[in-house]
């Protein structure tokens, strides 16, 4: 699932993106240093008592609490590491199709207007646990792969793609095209998750809280499914409402 050697990775075109930015929280650190697709900068750590992991080569500076601080966001929960390090080449959602093409069973997450940085990472943070091919995201008002989105992912962002389109529409179309079925999350559907037949390729879809899917995506569904659950609340938050789901559709193809 790593960010690794195939003919469509480009960098990322937009001079703003290029920018490089700090990445913070160990499991962050650790991911990114380990990621040959990472190009880091620097490295700054509280301690030098501090257990470091492999650093790639590059030499760990020591600074105070203070001044490490002054790097980061207000409130960053850095655990005494901080990387600052270019982001990661993007990667077409052509990509991700020649990638499934490979494989017996393949599982993509679309965000549909989800644009809480937290929420993308832990949504990442599931996709990787349950095997997610990537993690797809519309380009507009969607916020960068920074530090805070980095954190909540705990190490995923370097593992799982997060792929930036422009039309979601037309993105669910190549997928379609590539054999995937598209399943949209919707609490008013008329049919459980766990009933739906087993497919060995899925895309699942979230709509952002409260708005949920626009319409043209979830016309773009090919099934509409709920959560199903025993506890008198029915609702849950975006990146909640992905793990269980992921969850759900994993179980389905290992029983293909």
């Amino acid at each position: 699932m790593a960010h690794r050697g195939k003919k469509h990775l480009r960098p990322r075109g937009d001079g703003s993106r290029m920018a490089s930015n700090w990445l913070y929280g160990r499991h962050a650190v650790m991911a990114a240093l380990a990621n040959p697709d990472r190009h880091a900068l620097r490295l700054v750590i509280v301690s030098e008592t501090q257990d470091l992991p492999p650093t790639g080569g590059i030499r760990p500076e020591y600074l105070s609490r203070e001044a490490l601080e002054a790097l980061l966001p207000p409130g960053a929960v850095h655990q005494g590491i901080a990387l600052q390090a270019e982001p990661l080449p993007e990667l077409p959602i052509e990509e991700i199709c020649d990638r499934a093409a490979a494989l017996d069973t393949a599982l993509v997450v679309v965000l549909d207007q989800v644009t809480d940085p937290h929420n993308i990472g832990a949504v990442l943070r599931s996709s990787a646990v349950f095997g997610a091919l990537s993690v797809v995201i519309q380009d507009r008002n969607a916020p960068e792969p920074t530090g805070a989105m980095a954190k909540a992912a705990s190490g995923a962002l370097e593992v799982v793609p997060l792929v930036r389109v422009t039309n979601l529409v037309r993105a669910l179309d190549k997928l379609k095209s590539a054999g995937f079925w598209c399943v949209g999350l919707d609490a008013e559907a008329p049919v459980a998750l766990g009933a739906l037949l087993p497919t060995a390729k899925r895309v699942l879809i979230l709509g952002a809280e409260g708005p949920g899917m626009r319409r043209l995506t979830r016309e773009s569904c090919d099934e509409l499914a709920r959560i199903d659950g025993p506890g008198p609340i029915s609702s849950l938050n975006v990146s909640n409402a992905a793990a269980v789901a992921l969850y759900a559709l994993s179980r389905d193809q290992t029983g293909l």
